[in-house]
């Protein structure tokens, strides 16, 4: 069972790079080519990278690893956490990206995402450190910042064709991190 998700990450992470090496956009925030800028600290606007989670891109090639489009709501920016929720006839997804000053804070965000949502054992190769939730969801750490791909708003099977709620988090991270390189 744990090895379905972990291949579909991984058919998800070749689609989302090569999704991110044909992009004809610029570095524009909020959309674009991959970004290539060292990791810093929050600042008062959420950075690139956080932008990319609700970008048009990201739209585009997440609803080609569902097979589903979605409806995606206005990005907000509040506490330094920049989030979209993205809705489907049967479901939603809320992405969420929780921008942090230091290494220190990152792992303190982190371990505190594992403590109350729950931490399954099956392994997930993203940035530097992710896990899935026993929701389903997935929780990614990269330089000062932490993704949350919350699909506990999704049905058990979501999708075309259906897959279980945690490969398709899985594919969404995939397709974040295959774009997500830097700021």
């Amino acid at each position: 069972m744990n090895r379905l998700p972990l291949l579909a990450a991984a058919v998800a992470v070749g689609l989302a790079v090569a999704a991110c090496g044909s992009s004809a956009s610029s570095s524009s925030p909020g959309g674009g080519a991959t970004t290539s800028l060292a990791g810093h600290p929050a600042g008062s606007q959420p950075s690139v990278s956080a932008k990319m989670i609700c970008s048009t891109e990201a739209r585009t090639d997440i609803a080609a690893s569902l097979g589903v489009k979605a409806t995606v709501s206005t990005p907000t920016w509040v506490n330094d956490v920049y989030s979209c929720t993205y809705t489907y006839p049967n479901g939603v997804i809320t992405l969420s990206v929780k921008e942090l000053d230091t290494k220190a804070q990152t792992t303190q965000v982190y371990n505190a995402f594992a403590a109350q949502l729950g931490r399954r054992t099956t392994s997930v190769a993203f940035g530097e450190g992710a896990f899935l939730t026993t929701d389903g969801s997935v929780i990614v750490r990269k330089d000062f910042k932490v993704l949350d791909v919350d699909v506990s708003k999704l049905p058990i099977k979501f999708g075309t064709p259906p897959q279980d709620r945690s490969s398709a988090a899985l594919s969404v991270a995939a397709t974040v991190m295959g774009c997500w390189t830097g700021s």
